[in-house]
């Protein structure tokens, strides 16, 4: 009755596993050797057995609500002491670190600064960094694009200012040092003179001189850059991407950035056919900084944390332990578990190899209890304490009657 009591009692209980009493008969053996007409005299507790069956999982709104599917369980330190968890209820606590409801530490494995996670390394308490992610200054500039073919080109010296002396612009956004956008834009003009011949110009925040050319850029170390195509609309000159170099300080002497950038252009898919400029590409690997405002848990345990800037950073991988003989772990409360010589070592490693299971977040594991079925177990055991009463009872009415005689 109190095994079903405390499964009844932790129905409700994340993580938790229900246990059941194992019975043995206890057995008086002769003193005089075998005798078949001896009798037992009752039965006794063998043991209280754990089941680590998978409890239903449940689908919640908090993103550290991890649940484990299948096989293994979380890895819990206590100022350095050492437990094992299914309850996958975490929260932050005010030093960052992961903790469930007993102030226990999630552990694993951290990210280095450019996010790659140390693995194989003894895991660790899991602490959230705050801190801004740092920007990272453009280093490519893709772009692909058709020029219209169509075009009869401009007699007229190239203006930035002036749509009338290029045929077609286009523009995006690129980053500096210290983490400032600025607007790159590329503008196309076609020879008048030499057939299938565009020159290509740049310019970095609109910023030209009052003839309309551009200020303290250069393409290949050149104001310009010649484009050529064959009869078939293929680039032929240019093979390898350009040097775009960008003199931040020409531009603006206060800017305090890295000064000059330099910027690799790829304009090898550049094509010119009979239809009008259009735009089919256009990357950039640069970014601003930015500040965390959430962060993602995979099945296989990495965290990722998501940035103001769009960007993403693996910050740590969740380890799981699993266990020869996991009913050999003994039970110490809060829904840990400490190992045992029964249990044997703990088997560590990250989720999703060897014989561990997967991580869900946003979900928590219930409960394996079957309420249900405890219902039915406390009755039945109420009826075999009863039965067992009543033949305690009749025995001494017998033993009363043979005094009497």
């Amino acid at each position: 009755m109190d095994v079903i009591g405390n499964n009844i009692a932790n129905a409700n209980t994340a993580g938790f596993k229900q246990s059941i009493a194992q019975f043995s008969d206890i057995f008086a053996n002769s003193m005089e050797g075998t005798d078949n007409a001896q009798i037992g005299i009752g039965a006794k507790i063998s043991s209280i057995a754990q089941q680590f069956g998978q409890g239903n999982i449940t689908p919640t709104s908090n993103p550290l609500d991890i649940a484990i599917q299948s096989q293994g369980f979380f890895r819990m330190s206590d100022n350095g002491a050492i437990s094992y968890s299914r309850n996958g209820q975490f929260h932050i606590d005010d030093s960052g670190f992961i903790v469930d409801a007993s102030g226990a530490n999630l552990t694993g494995y951290m990210a280095d600064e450019n996010g790659d996670i140390q693995a194989g390394s003894i895991p660790t308490n899991l602490k959230f960094s705050t801190a801004d992610l740092a920007p990272q200054a453009t280093t490519a500039f893709d772009v692909g694009f058709n020029l219209d073919a169509r075009k009869t080109g401009v007699a007229t010296a190239f203006s930035a200012t002036d749509p009338k002396t290029y045929e077609s612009t286009t523009s995006g956004t690129v980053i500096d040092s210290l983490g400032n956008s600025h607007v790159l834009s590329l503008f196309f003009k076609k020879s008048d003179t030499v057939a299938n011949t565009w020159t290509a110009y740049a310019t970095v925040d609109g910023e030209v001189t009052t003839a309309g050319l551009p200020v303290g850029v250069t393409i290949d170390g050149n104001p310009s850059q010649s484009m050529e195509f064959d009869g078939e609309g293929v680039l032929q000159n240019i093979t390898d991407k350009l040097d775009v170099e960008i003199d931040f300080s020409a531009i603006d002497p206060l800017f305090g950035g890295v000064s000059p950038q330099t910027i690799t252009l790829d304009l090898t898919t550049a094509t010119q056919f009979g239809s009008p400029f259009g735009v089919n590409a256009l990357t950039q690997d640069g970014y601003t900084s930015g500040r965390m405002s959430g962060f993602t848990i995979s099945a296989d345990g990495i965290i990722l944390g998501n940035y103001s800037s769009g960007q993403t950073k693996t910050l740590a991988q969740i380890v799981l332990a699993n266990f020869v003989n996991p009913q050999g772990l003994v039970p110490i409360g809060d829904g840990h578990w400490a190992e045992s010589p029964a249990s044997g070592e703990p088997l560590v490693g990250v989720p999703k190899t060897g014989n561990l299971g997967s991580l869900q977040s946003n979900a928590i594991e219930e409960s394996n209890v079957d309420l249900t079925a405890e219902l039915v177990k406390m009755i039945s055991a109420q009826r075999m304490y009863q039965a067992s009463a009543k033949q305690i009872e009749t025995q001494d009415q017998i033993i009363q009657t043979i005094t009497q005689i």
